[in-house]
């Protein structure tokens, strides 16, 4: 059941030109001109119950456009979109206590207070029962390590204990659908794990829809298994991270030690791109030879002391599809 529907949204933003110098500022004052700037292009897309997509793309390409349309915030120019079976730009009261959002950014925490009194405000302003409140709040302060910090300050907290909290405060009235951009966004490699873990947690217990829009690229990788990939306000791609990994990331590198002979290392099917004194780097496409082939013609006048193989990173795919497009033979969608 799609609990998000997304059909042909168009958002145009008008803005106005300025003119250069004191005359052209007092000819903007009696004669404005504007420009029309399409942040988003007839973009459609259906998002499932309990479903964890990434919705990605550089900046200025139309994503926080499209969340601010979803959240309510923002009116399309032209196209429907419905939440959960509400238009939220109509329905703006109704949609947020089905949603929440996170800004790694932002923080809807208030700022001189301690922190269990920006959750009690949340408690009061979305209505939570005095029961669910307890129950919530047992569950995050387990989970997520809020009885570090429950009573300092906001102001105080660290950008990992914030992102904490933030999420915390998110979930606090038990939203269907949770909006997060940039979560992880400075946080410590430790940090970040915990974060991925909890948004695992919440997604697979309690079936919490997550759209989750980011640069980093591993949050997309170890979070979600379909990405939506818009490019200059277009959707470029919908669908399977796999599919994309296994269309786009069939270079690999092998990395071998060995012993010096002085004797050349002579391949076939593969690519020498670097060398650092025994060590060196040989790319090669999967679907042409495999590692293996390349380890027997290597071994076969070299001794090898080590090896590696490097698969692509999913950032590196995502920047290839950006600066080369996708072929015609690739899946743009499968919703």
């Amino acid at each position: 059941m799609a609990i998000i529907e997304v059909e042909h949204i168009r958002k145009e933003f008008k803005i106005a030109k300025r003119e250069t110098g004191i005359a052209g500022a007092l000819k903007s004052i009696f004669n404005r001109k504007f420009t029309i700037k399409e942040a988003v292009q007839d973009i459609s897309f259906t998002i499932e119950k309990g479903e964890m997509v990434g919705y990605i793309g550089p900046n200025g390409a139309g994503k926080s456009t499209t969340i601010k349309i979803l959240t309510g915030i923002l009116v399309p120019t032209s196209g429907k979109v419905l939440v959960n079976g509400i238009v939220p730009y109509e329905n703006r009261q109704q949609n947020a206590k089905n949603i929440g959002v996170v800004f790694g950014q932002r923080t809807q925490l208030w700022w001189d207070l301690p922190t269990i009194e920006s959750f009690e405000l949340l408690k009061e302003i979305y209505q939570v029962s005095d029961k669910r409140y307890k129950e919530n709040m047992d569950t995050f302060t387990e989970i997520l390590g809020l009885d570090e910090f429950i009573n300092t300050p906001v102001r105080q907290l660290s950008l990992g204990q914030r992102m904490r909290a933030d999420i915390a405060a998110s979930l606090l009235h038990d939203p269907e659908i949770l909006y997060l951009d940039e979560p992880t966004i400075g946080l410590d490699v430790v940090a970040k794990e915990k974060m991925r873990q909890f948004i695992q947690e919440i997604n697979r217990i309690r079936q919490v829809t997550v759209i989750l829009t980011t640069h980093d690229m591993e949050d997309i990788e170890k979070l979600c298994k379909r990405m939506i990939l818009i490019d200059h306000g277009q959707k470029v791609y919908d669908g399977a991270i796999d599919t994309v990994k296994n269309r786009f990331g069939k270079m690999r590198t092998l990395v071998v030690d060995v012993e010096e002979n002085g004797k050349d290392l002579v391949l076939s099917g593969g690519e020498l791109i670097r060398v650092e004194g025994n060590r060196k780097w040989i790319r090669f496409n999967r679907d042409e030879i495999s590692a293996s082939q390349l380890i027997a013609q290597i071994t076969s006048t070299h001794n090898i002391t080590d090896l590696t193989v490097e698969e692509p990173t999913i950032e590196s795919i995502i920047s290839r599809i950006y600066q080369e497009g996708l072929s015609e033979e690739a899946p743009v969608s499968v919703h």
